[in-house]
């Protein structure tokens, strides 16, 4: 009976980690599965600790936007924006080395994340407006939408360079992942209206 019971925790483990794509320790605790049986699915090569409280399975495919996945599991209050969100919409050449994220301004961020993270912090309509929700890997992941991500570009332009603003405004246009109206209005939330309207103007 302990050997079945044993291998239910072990196997409950395992669909868990299966069904979340990157797990969380409180996933487990949850479904009442001590940490031990987690430990003893790392020694035997079924399990990977990716960072702090965060687990997936060993033989998990990982897709380009693997580290999405792992900051919004590592941050579930935080929203992919900027570097990030332009690489997965496919508006810059840009390859980003840290996720970039927006949080609130009094939201903790994880002492040892499982990805480099570059925190943007923001309130109000700037941080929960004009986000999309994408599954990657069986994980939610909220990103700004093109347009969003576009304005916050030029709001942080001294963080990510003008240039880079500018190249994802005409990419942007240009293979229709936003309308102007749409860009104005997100450019008026982050009031950077002024700034962009000779770049719109110039490319419309």
């Amino acid at each position: 009976m302990a050997g079945t019971a044993h291998g239910t925790l072990m196997d409950r483990a395992l669909t868990i980690a299966r069904e979340r794509g990157i797990a969380r320790a409180r996933d487990f605790d949850a479904a009442g599965i001590p940490r031990a049986y987690l430990r003893r699915l790392q020694d035997q090569g079924l399990l990977v600790r990716m960072g702090r409280g965060l687990y997936q399975l060993a033989d998990t495919e990982w897709s380009e936007s693997h580290s999405l996945a792992e900051a919004a599991r590592a941050v579930p209050h935080g929203v992919i924006c900027l570097l990030s969100a332009l690489r997965f919409h496919e508006l810059t050449t840009q390859l980003p080395h840290q996720v970039w994220m927006l949080i609130g301004h009094k939201k903790w961020t994880p002492k040892n994340p499982p990805v480099s993270l570059r925190i943007i912090r923001a309130t109000g309509d700037a941080l929960t407006t004009g986000v999309e929700r994408h599954m990657i890997e069986q994980v939610e992941v909220p990103i700004t939408n093109p347009a969003k991500t576009v304005a916050d570009c030029f709001k942080y332009r001294s963080q990510v360079g003008l240039d880079v603003a500018i190249e994802a405004l005409r990419d942007c246009l240009r293979n229709r992942r936003a309308t102007i109206d749409d860009l104005w209005r997100f450019a008026a939330i982050d009031r950077v209206q002024n700034v962009m309207r000779p770049y719109i103007e110039a490319t419309v």
